[in-house]
């Protein structure tokens, strides 16, 4: 029999013996031997410190977000082949592409987040602190990526997107990973990671692989590692509290599975669209994955006079789940993970069957097409009813990881936020109401112990994501019992990897290390007009000084003719009793256009266009009278990829405006955006 293979140390290599055999889940054939037992993990930890982050850190932001893309655009060509093996895990086809599909857009998602970094390795955080009088002095926040791995221990129930949502985190903050995925279903990973390493697209040790237990993989990590953990709450709080995890101050993330809550809002009557909604997302939440998800539904909670009518509707809607094959196109729902699953299941649901009524399902009877229910790992979708949730509180302890879900009644809003909120502590729950105040309100009330909360109305839904779906621009994880972390987040998430530093010096001194002008810093007057040089010639700080321009009425009474702004304060001397001005004052655009005006070269050169300005700000009232001149610098420059053959090859420079009177004092400040052309057309 063949091994699902261990990627290592640069190689793939077999475990020694056999830690289990990972079996179909719809036939219960045998589909491989796994086994990490045998592996040096001091030296796959050394070797991804060593060989992979060296390589990474070398990359900027942009060249590691340009590597994602090139990943996930060739995972997306041969994504077919992955569904085949997906089948395996019990996977419906909608199943796997959440799986597959959803965690090639993770890819894509953090790929894209290389705009919102600059064009180094590190990242520049925030603003300058001014500390000193003078302004020689001055502070500023650096996030240099961690010298150390990313260690994820995932789950069994999405092989492909647990480790795609992680590594695209890591690998785009310049730090390499060792993913460890649960041994049932470490087959599709492997599939996964196989055509990963084969593409040659990352750079050597930026990835490795364990597809068995992995005992021991925890032992060698230290300071400036990342230990990723989602799964039971019971083992991650274990792990985190491993002494030298604790001494060495690992940083661990812990994404547990927890008992979220949809509630129906108690202005939602049978017959409204916002009725069928509820019915249609909890029953695709007890469906979908076959209830194996971590953000899944698990408790249902219905205002107590629209029990009856939720439980007749919901249980009608479960009873056209066609299970078995998912090959088969009728299916519906395929199979749990692997028979240990269904056993923990079973076991879980007679606990639960102690304190509420079985209203649907039999997990004992039910039929399955296309495959033979006793050598797959089936089960009936179960629906409990619970008369008193402040009684019968077992549903807020026992979580059945399958599809199984609790109805629990409510008297108003308030009850049904303290019956989300005794889950302890949740990934997600989902309130469907037609009312934006009762939305609101439960959000506000409840946010405190929910990681992630969505309204849903008819407004919404067509276009919802979906109560189970986390997604990468969003944070995931929750307080509680649902672990405390946070993973993902768009930008947030790849901040965990980055340790953040402060940084005190001199304004020039602080301007070289972040590659972004900083108030006070040197201002070189440019040889060449900014508007001359080409993007590769540009330096950080070169700075224009404009000639002078004296404001006069007639500029205001013009800018006031051709704009059609006539607010008093620029038109009318005789309305400025009781207000801050001293006389009639400049407009802050018509002092920012004429800043333009002085700053711009116009004849056509390498600034192909300006598309934006960022912190504008009108420090000073200009009254007529008043003179004016423009330090024009270059403040900071972020290249930019080609799109095309076709593209022009340029970069993005942000120049910082300062415009400043006679007194040498500012009166406005704004950053603007330009496109300009580089030398190299190649």
């Amino acid at each position: 029999m063949q091994y699902i293979q261990n990627y290592v140390l640069g190689k793939w290599v077999n475990g020694e013996g056999e830690e289990l055999i990972a079996k179909d889940a719809i036939t219960g054939e045998d589909i491989g031997i796994v086994s990490s037992q045998g592996l040096d993990y001091r030296a796959i930890l050394e070797y991804g410190r060593k060989t992979g982050g060296p390589a990474l850190r070398k990359m900027t932001f942009i060249e590691r977000g340009l590597m994602l893309k090139k990943l996930a655009l060739h995972l997306v060509e041969i994504k077919d082949q992955f569904y085949e093996t997906s089948f395996k895990t019990g996977a419906t086809k909608i199943d796997s592409w959440v799986d597959i599909e959803g965690g090639f857009g993770n890819l894509f998602a953090n790929a894209s987040l290389r705009r919102q970094f600059p064009d180094l390795p590190y990242y520049v955080d925030g603003q300058h602190a001014p500390l000193s009088k003078n302004g020689t002095f001055i502070g500023h926040h650096i996030m240099v990526p961690k010298r150390g791995v990313a260690v994820h221990i995932n789950a069994f129930n999405f092989p492909v997107w647990g480790m795609l949502e992680k590594i695209a985190v890591n690998l785009m903050a310049g730090v390499p990973a060792v993913v460890k995925p649960s041994e049932y279903t470490s087959f599709l990973t492997e599939h996964v990671v196989r055509e990963i390493i084969k593409s040659e697209i990352l750079p050597e040790g930026a990835l490795q692989l364990v597809t068995g237990l992995g005992r021991g993989i925890l032992d060698h990590v230290t300071t400036g590692d990342t230990v990723t953990f989602t799964g039971s709450a019971a083992t991650g709080k274990k792990l985190q509290s491993l002494p030298h995890i604790i001494e060495r101050s690992v940083t661990f993330n812990l994404e547990a599975d927890s008992l979220n809550a949809a509630v129906l809002g108690p202005d939602v009557e049978p017959g409204m669209p916002e009725f069928d909604i509820f019915i249609k997302e909890v029953q695709r939440e007890i469906t979908t994955k076959a209830g194996q998800k971590c953000t899944a539904v698990r408790r249902i909670l219905v205002p107590e006079e629209k029990m009856d009518a939720v439980q007749e509707a919901l249980t009608a809607r479960l009873a056209k789940t066609t299970i078995g094959n998912p090959r088969s196109k009728e299916v519906r729902m395929g199979s749990l993970a692997s028979t240990i699953q269904v056993e923990r299941l079973m076991e879980n649901v007679e606990r639960l069957k102690k304190s509420q009524e079985v209203v649907y399902g039999d997990l004992r009877d039910y039929p399955v097409v296309d495959a033979d229910r006793d050598k797959g790992a089936f089960v009936s979708p179960i629906l409990f009813r619970n008369s008193d949730p402040f009684k019968n509180t077992d549903v807020h302890e026992v979580e059945c990881f399958g599809p199984v879900s609790s109805l629990l009644p409510y008297k108003d809003l308030a009850q049904a936020v303290e019956i989300a909120n005794m889950g302890k502590g949740s990934l997600v729950s989902t309130i469907v109401t037609a009312d934006d105040k009762i939305g609101r309100e439960f959000v506000v009330e409840a946010a405190h112990m929910h990681g992630r909360i969505q309204v849903l109305n008819a407004k919404s839904a067509k276009e919802s994501t979906g109560h189970g779906s986390p997604m990468p621009l969003l944070t995931h994880g929750g307080p509680g019992r649902a672990g405390g972390g946070e993973e993902m987040g768009g930008k947030r998430g790849i901040l965990h990897y980055l340790q953040r530093t402060a940084i005190q010096g001199h304004p020039d001194s602080i301007m070289e290390i972040t590659q972004v002008y900083q108030p006070g810093a040197h201002r070189p007057e440019a040889e060449k007009h900014l508007f001359r040089q080409h993007f590769e010639e540009l330096k950080v700080g070169d700075t224009v000084y404009t000639h002078k321009h004296t404001v006069t009425d007639a500029d205001i009474a013009s800018f006031a003719q051709v704009s059609g702004d006539n607010f008093y304060a620029h038109v009318d001397e005789t309305s400025l009793d009781g207000t801050i001005f001293e006389g009639k004052v400049a407009h802050g655009y018509y002092i920012l256009s004429k800043a333009a005006g002085m700053f711009v070269d116009p004849k056509k050169g390498p600034v192909l266009l300006n598309y934006g300005i960022d912190e504008c700000r009108f420090t000073k009232p200009v009254y007529p009278g008043m003179t004016i001149g423009v330090k024009f610098t270059v403040k900071e420059k972020i290249n930019q990829e080609k799109k095309s053959e076709d593209d022009i090859a340029k970069g993005i420079v942000k120049f910082n405006v300062d415009v400043y009177d006679e007194e040498n004092e500012t009166v406005a400040l704004a950053t603007i955006l330009t496109m300009v052309k580089k030398l190299d057309q190649g």
